[in-house]
Parts: structure tokens; C-alpha cells; sequence
């Protein structure tokens, strides 16, 4: 039995924060008045949180005080199987899901987690990150790790390898070598968080604003899950290493182990983003989807979306005649836009080799009806002369804009029609 297919990056990163089931759509704006009351009064607690946590020392009586005042503010943490950490571990691993996983670890255990991202001053250490002082590449920062957790009166460290927040539902992201170069023995901890209402972390999110929407909602639950310790084995590498621990901590949350990283995450929001500014394209993906022809073989044994799959095949194979039909089946599996897949095929992105004219005839032709509508259509309208758009990719980058330009332009003509 073959092992399922890993998630794409759409599964494993939230872009929306408000469900799509009407039923918790109307019960988000039931709550919404008690939620905005919640989120003024929390925000006076957070204050006193904050101060508490700063005025006393890191002690179990810290760590129990700011605990229960943090269920006040509606985060309540729970731990299993507590016996389990070691306590001459150096460096725990973690998934990550939040912006406050660390800060929800460190009201179990004292940890530390060093800052990778971000300017150093006092919003960095007022979210509970240590500073360095180590603005070089990851070499010097693994190295000023090595001599903090060589004296053993310093606080453990939490490392996330993934560099990158996931929804922890589907995967996780490929683990990063540089945490486990550190020390020879790690404890993983499995991370999950729960909340009613609303999605858990949205990607493009930023701290504060993730912040507000915890002190809004009901409460948020995280549970964390104590790993027994794993050892490094006889000569082997930090990056195999990295991949055991990811597959451990992969079975322990019940999600897939995936070879996605935080660039994929960044260039995941980057299509976002660049699909939601296209003009016309929620208008041209949902009013101009050809239907396909009853008539053809199998057709009645497809699900919906290998028929909507086939239909924006057959638009982006409009377009573009002499890209293969299964180059661009295979990128709108990935994709699920036609802009986007139009856009990679003409700037080069999606490799392949150009079909010929007789190949291209062997694409299903349409009915009778379909045949007599598109001449009655053509016969109505003066469609405007074009240049012809050229079939191979142009060595300029501003021919292949403006070729990227005039192939949307058909294609919305197209739709209109």
C-alpha cells in the first residue's frame, strides 16, 4: 500500500480566520459583543501579567502565579506525562504553531529561546526571547549556542527547526540541521493548540494582531506532550538526525512529515497574495468555467474536481496551445489558479517540452451546439486583430511580461464572450 501523499502548502497554512460554516459564522457574531468586552478586560489583565512576570524570579512560584493569571486571560496549558523531561537535556524541539509557544513552554519548565528574526530591544525581550547579541550567519549563531549550553547553570533551550508556524493539522515542515548541531542529545515536545470559534494562527498574521484575537475568543487550549529523550547515533549527521527527530515528533501528532520549508511558506503567501490582486479573477474562475461534454469517455465517473481540474486545463490549454496537457494538469494540482499557472509557464518556472500542431488537434472538439453558439457568438462580435502570440519564450524579460499581458487579455476576452 502506497503511503498518502504529503500536503500541499495550502493545507498546512491558514490564509482565512473566520469559518465558512454558516452555523459557527452566525455563532461568531452571536459572541462577537462578549468577545470585544472580554478583549477590553483581558487587556488590562495582560498588563499586570506582564509586570508580575517581570518583578519576580524565575522560580516554580513565578511560573505557578503567571499560570493561573494567564487562564484569566483565557490561555490554559495542560502537559502530559510531566515525569518524562529530562532534566539534563540542553535543547528541547518543538513543532510550532503560534506566536506564543515558547512563552506557553516556559510556564512549565525555565527555557530559553534565542531570537532569530526581528530587531533585538525591548519588544524582543518583552515577548520572552534571548538576545545574543549574533546578527552573522547560522555558523557564529551555533556556535554562541555551544557556549551557553556548556554551562550547565543556564537554562535549557527551545528551538523550533521548523522556522516557520503551521496550522498543526496536516504537517510539518522540513526540520532545520542547525538545531540538532548544538548538542548530542534533545528531548522532543509535540505542541497543540485548540480554540472555538476561529482559526488558530493565520500566516501572514502578525504578533499583535494574534495576540487581540486570543484575548477575544473563549479560551485557547494548548497541550504539550513530553517526548522521551533521543540520542544522537555513531556518526550520523546533523540533517539525518533532524529528519528522525521530525519523523518522531511526525507520529506522535498524528500529521505527515513533509519536505516543505519556511521558503515554501513564503513563497505560498507570496502566490496569495498576487492571485487576490489579478483583476477579474474571482469573476473569470467562477462565471467563465467551461462545462465538460457529457459525452466524453469516463466522464461520468469523475469527481467534481477532476471536472473543474479539466475545465481550467482546457482554459489555460486555450492560451497556451503548445504546453503539454498533463504539464498543466500537474501545476494546477498545485496551484488551483489559471492565472497563477499561466503566469509560471510563460516566465519558465514550470519546465517542459512544446507540443506539436498535430498534437494539439488531439484535444476533444467541441459539440455541434457548442460549434453553431461560438460562430453565432463570433459572427455578433468583431473580435479586435492581435499580434499572434509567439510560441517560444521571448529573452527579454519585458517581452515576457508583455507576452504574460496580452495572453491574459485573451484569455479574459475569452471569458467575457
Amino acid at each position: 500500500m502506497e503511503p498518502p501523499p504529503a500536503p500541499g502548502p495550502e493545507r498546512l497554512f491558514d490564509s482565512h480566520r473566520f469559518p465558512t460554516d454558516g452555523f459557527l459564522l452566525l455563532a461568531l457574531l452571536l459572541y462577537a459583543p462578549v468577545g470585544l468586552c472580554l478583549l477590553v478586560l483581558r487587556l488590562f489583565v495582560g498588563v499586570h501579567v506582564f509586570l508580575v512576570s517581570c518583578a519576580l524570579p524565575d522560580s516554580v512560584l513565578r511560573r505557578f502565579i503567571v499560570r493561573v493569571m494567564c487562564s484569566v486571560l483565557g490561555l490554559f496549558v495542560r502537559q502530559s506525562d510531566p515525569r518524562l523531561r529530562d532534566v539534563n537535556v540542553r535543547v528541547y524541539i518543538a513543532n510550532h504553531v503560534t506566536h506564543f509557544d515558547h512563552n506557553v513552554i516556559n510556564l512549565l519548565t525555565s527555557c530559553n529561546t534565542p531570537a532569530l528574526n526581528g530587531a533585538p530591544g525591548f519588544i524582543c525581550w518583552s515577548r520572552g526571547f534571548m538576545e545574543l547579541g549574533v546578527t552573522g550567519s547560522r555558523a557564529e549563531l551555533v556556535d554562541s549556542l555551544k557556549v551557553y549550553s556548556s554551562h550547565r547553570g543556564n537554562p535549557p533551550l527551545l528551538l523550533f527547526p521548523e522556522e516557520a508556524a503551521t496550522n498543526g493539522r496536516a504537517g510539518l515542515l522540513r526540520f532545520s540541521s542547525w538545531p540538532f548541531s548544538i548538542m548530542d542529545m534533545v528531548q522532543p515536545v509535540a505542541l497543540q493548540v485548540q480554540r472555538p470559534l476561529i482559526t488558530v494562527s493565520v500566516a501572514d498574521s502578525s504578533w499583535i494582531t494574534e495576540l487581540l484575537w486570543t484575548f477575544f475568543v473563549p479560551f485557547t487550549v494548548y497541550q504539550v506532550r513530553w517526548m522521551p529523550s533521543v540520542p544522537r547515533r555513531a556518526e550520523e549527521l546533523s540533517e539525518d538526525f533532524a529528519l528522525r527527530v521530525q519523523e518522531l515528533l511526525a507520529v506522535e501528532l498524528g500529521v505527515v512529515s513533509t519536505r516543505l520549508t519556511a521558503a515554501d511558506k513564503t513563497e505560498h503567501m507570496k502566490r496569495l497574495r498576487h492571485t487576490s490582486l489579478l483583476p477579474f479573477a474571482p469573476a473569470s474562475t467562477l462565471a467563465a468555467r467551461p462545462r465538460v461534454p457529457s459525452s466524453l469517455p469516463g466522464a461520468g465517473s469523475f469527481a467534481p474536481e477532476d471536472v473543474q481540474l479539466a475545465a481550467m486545463a482546457q482554459r489555460v490549454k486555450e492560451v497556451l496551445p503548445h504546453v503539454p496537457l498533463e504539464v498543466i494538469r500537474t501545476d494546477l494540482a498545485q496551484t488551483s489558479c489559471v492565472d497563477t499557472t499561466i503566469a509560471n509557464l510563460l516566465e519558465g518556472r514550470v519546465p517542459f517540452f512544446p507540443e506539436s500542431k498535430e498534437a494539439a488537434t488531439d484535444l476533444p472538439a467541441p459539440s455541434t451546439s457548442q460549434a453553431a453558439a461560438a460562430s453565432g457568438i463570433q459572427g455578433s462580435i468583431a473580435v479586435p486583430s492581435s499580434k499572434p502570440a509567439t510560441k517560444q519564450f521571448a529573452k527579454s524579460p519585458v517581452e515576457r511580461h508583455l507576452s504574460l499581458q496580452e495572453r491574459k487579455r485573451a484569455l479574459y476576452d475569452y471569458a467575457r464572450r
